[in-house]
C-alpha cells in the first residue's frame, strides 16, 4: 500500500491525478502537464517533494564519517552550504545520488531519493560505526515543498525576512516562512531558480496554502511529477533508476567530478573508483563498452522513451534512459547511453516500435535559463 505525504488531501482537493511513485502516492499532474511545465519556465510551480528522505548525521566526527561513507569531501563543506554527491558500493557502483547540507559544525542533513532512503540510512549507520557520529533517519517527520521558477524569489520574499538574495546556489538557511520554522535550500531540479522548504509534517498544509496565496497573482500553480520529470530532463539532470543505476559508476555517467579521490583517508569504493578514474575518458559501461551519456533531439514527432534502443545502420549502439516531448524546444528529446564510436560517426536513430527514427546528438543540457 502506498504511503501518503501530509499534503495528500490538498492534492485531492485540487483534482490531482495521483500515482504510486517509489511506494508513495504522489500527484502526477493537476491538469495539463505542459501548462505546469511552462508555468515553471515562465512564472513558478509549487511541488510536493515530501517523499524524499531526510537523514541526519551528527557528532564530533560526523564529517569524517561522511567522508568515508560517500564519494564527496563533506568534512570540507562550509556550514550553510550543500553538495551533490553519491553513495557507492565497494565496486564503485552508484547506490544513490544525494544532496548533503552542513547545518552546523557537527550536524549534516543527507537528502536521499524516495526509493532508496531506507537503504541509505542503513548503509550510513553501518559505515559510521567506527566514528563518533550518530545517524538518524527522520524522513517520517519532515515534509518538503519546493517553489521553482523565475518568480520564486518574489513569491517567497513576501513570507520570510530571510536574506534570499544572499542565499547562494547549493546553500541552506534556517529561517521562518509564513510563521513556520523551515530550512530554506536553493538547489533545484528543474533548471530554474527556486527554493526547497523543509518543514515539520504538521506545517506542510498551512505552508502550502500560504505559498499558494502569495503566488496567486504571480502565476504560481501546483505542478506534479510529470512536469518535474520533463523539466529535469530539459536541464540534463540525471534520475536514479534511469541515468544512474547500481550497474554504473559515477564515471560511467560522466559525473566523475563528484568523486574526490584527493580527499584524505579511505572511503567505500576508493580502490575501484581510482582504477576507473584512469579510464575516465573512455566512460566504459558495465559491459566494458566505451560509451557516453548524450542528449538526443528527434527530427520527427515520435518520442524516444526509456529503454528504447539507439541504432546506427540498424545495429543497436545504445539505449535511451529518459525521453519526453520538450515544451521549451518544441521537439522530442532524450538522454541515452551510446557507444563513443557511434556518437563520433553520427547517423543515429532510435528504434520506436520497429521504426528507426533519426535523431541528432546535442550537448547537455537541452535548456539553460537566462541569467
Amino acid at each position: 500500500m502506498s504511503r501518503s505525504t501530509p499534503l495528500r488531501e490538498v492534492h485531492e482537493a485540487l483534482g490531482a491525478t495521483l500515482t504510486d511513485f517509489a511506494g508513495w502516492l504522489m500527484p502526477l499532474r493537476y491538469g495539463s502537464e505542459s501548462v505546469e511545465h511552462n508555468a515553471v519556465r515562465t512564472a513558478a510551480g509549487l511541488f510536493d517533494l515530501s517523499h524524499m528522505g531526510e537523514i541526519f548525521v551528527t557528532g564530533p566526527e560526523a564529517g569524517q564519517a561522511l567522508d568515508y561513507a560517500l564519494v564527496g569531501w563533506l568534512s570540507a563543506l562550509d556550514v550553510g552550504r550543500a553538495r551533490y554527491t553519491m553513495i557507492v558500493n565497494g565496486d564503485g557502483r552508484v547506490l544513490d545520488d544525494l544532496i548533503v547540507y552542513r547545518l552546523a559544525t557537527e550536524e549534516f542533513l543527507v537528502v536521499a531519493n524516495a526509493s532508496n532512503y531506507s537503504m541509505v540510512a542503513r548503509e550510513l549507520t553501518e559505515r559510521a560505526e567506527p566514528y563518533d557520529a550518530r545517524v538518524e533517519d527522520r524522513s517520517g517527520s519532515y515534509a518538503l515543498v519546493a517553489v521553482q521558477g523565475p518568480k520564486s524569489t518574489e513569491i517567497l520574499r513576501t513570507l520570510t525576512d530571510a536574506d534570499l538574495d544572499g542565499l547562494k546556489y547549493y546553500a541552506g538557511l534556517p529561517a521562518t516562512v509564513a510563521g513556520f520554522e523551515a530550512l530554506i535550500a536553493r538547489t533545484g531540479y528543474t533548471g530554474e531558480d527556486g527554493f526547497e522548504l523543509f518543514v515539520r509534517n504538521e506545517d506542510a498544509v498551512p505552508l502550502w496554502n500560504a505559498l499558494t496565496e502569495a503566488g496567486a497573482g504571480l502565476g504560481l500553480i501546483p505542478a506534479g511529477l510529470s512536469a518535474r520529470d520533463t523539466l529535469r530532463l530539459e536541464a540534463g539532470m540525471p534520475l536514479y533508476g534511469n541515468e544512474l543505476t547500481a550497474d554504473l559508476t559515477p564515471f560511467d555517467a560522466g559525473l566523475g567530478r563528484v568523486v574526490r579521490l584527493d580527499k584524505p583517508g579511505d572511503f567505500v569504493g576508493r580502490a575501484a573508483l581510482t582504477e576507473r578514474a584512469a579510464l575516465a575518458d573512455q566512460e566504459a559501461g558495465p559491459d566494458g563498452t566505451a560509451r557516453r551519456l548524450v542528449g538526443l533531439v528527434a527530427r520527427g514527432r515520435r518520442v524516444p522513451r526509456h529503454g528504447y534502443p539507439v541504432t546506427r545502420d540498424g545495429v543497436v549502439v545504445g539505449e535511451v534512459t529518459s525521453g519526453a516531448p520538450s515544451q521549451s524546444l518544441g521537439k522530442p528529446i532524450a538522454m541515452a547511453y551510446v557507444s563513443r564510436s557511434a556518437v563520433e560517426a553520427g547517423g543515429l536513430a532510435v528504434d520506436i516500435r520497429g521504426s528507426h527514427e533519426p535523431v541528432d546528438v546535442v550537448d547537455l543540457p537541452f535548456y539553460r535559463r537566462s541569467k
